[in-house]
């Protein structure tokens, strides 16, 4: 069952018509002035978990992710080309917008993972597979992965889970090319990416990628990239396999909500309560100190 996403309305901007909302971010298209026809994507400090948008939001967090997204397609850009047109955004959005190119996005969601937590860990536990690749026994919570692999999931409606995938599903979707071409883009991009954040003390754990396809066919990187709503960040000094991993990312958030404190039944249908200030502080503190650990860069 899909949460009640509870989706504030998107902001007026001048010149803009807004097209969609998702859990985090706005898509406009402009109307008037020199980038008319284009798309304007601006990230919100909206935050989600369990399938909520939650009530309370994370300060400055729209302008952290897409600092970050930024500094990571300057980073990939010799590996795949990205959906970014411009950072010269309408003011009341400058920091957290881009404008980015119209692309035909491809109905699935691109994960690579080179750690087994999360969704991979519950079917390895269920099946001793992911998305139907055969893994060793005696993995845990935590375990790195012989070998990074490509876990794809299914796109679903806003409000609802993306759901894991075989290979074989991809081909279907999107003809055995592009599966293979997605496949092997997302393994490529995530080693490149893993490497990085090793060198900068971040173990990248997993990431999910979005591409779309130009008129020519050609494949784009799009949406977020590489920041703590889309993978799974954890302090290399910290891990340790066979427990839960300290993170960078809304997993605090999400501990919260299911902690007695919170007084939240997650089966009971009802909203989740708004978010104490201390949980707030420390989410907003783990997304600088993940974006600042990784670019080099103060917030």
């Amino acid at each position: 069952m899909s949460g009640d996403l509870n989706i504030p309305t998107a902001p007026a901007i001048d010149g803009a018509q807004h097209i969609h909302s998702g859990k985090v971010r706005d898509l406009y298209r402009m109307t008037e002035g020199p980038q008319a026809g284009r798309l304007l994507m601006v990230a919100s400090d909206r935050i989600s978990a369990y399938d909520y948008v939650l009530d309370s939001t994370i300060p400055d967090k729209g302008t952290i992710l897409t600092r970050m997204s930024l500094w990571w397609f300057d980073q990939l850009a010799s590996l795949i080309p990205n959906h970014v047109v411009s950072t010269d955004v309408p003011e009341s959005v400058r920091g957290r917008a881009v404008f980015c190119e119209e692309l035909a996005m491809f109905p699935v969601e691109c994960v690579a993972r080179g750690y087994l937590t999360g969704s991979g860990l519950l079917d390895y536990r269920a099946t001793g597979e992911v998305c139907g690749i055969a893994l060793p026994e005696g993995l845990e919570d935590g375990s790195a992965l012989p070998e990074p692999i490509f876990t794809p999931a299914s796109k679903a409606a806003v409000g609802d889970h993306d759901e894991n995938v075989s290979f074989d599903a991809v081909v279907t979707a999107v003809g055995a090319g592009t599966a293979a071409a997605l496949r092997d883009l997302t393994l490529s991009i995530y080693g490149h990416a893993e490497e990085l954040a090793r060198m900068r003390g971040i173990i990248l754990a997993d990431t999910k990628f979005e591409f779309g396809a130009r008129a020519d066919g050609s494949i784009v990187l799009a949406d977020e990239v590489l920041t703590p709503d889309s993978s799974r960040f954890w302090p290399a000094d910290l891990w340790q396999p066979g427990r839960a991993q300290p993170s960078y990312d809304k997993q605090i958030v999400r501990d919260w909500l299911t902690s007695p404190e919170s007084g939240w039944d997650r089966t009971s249908g009802e909203r989740p309560p708004a978010l104490p200030q201390q949980v707030i502080d420390h989410t907003r503190a783990r997304y600088v100190e993940a974006y600042e650990l990784l670019t080099g860069e103060s917030f």
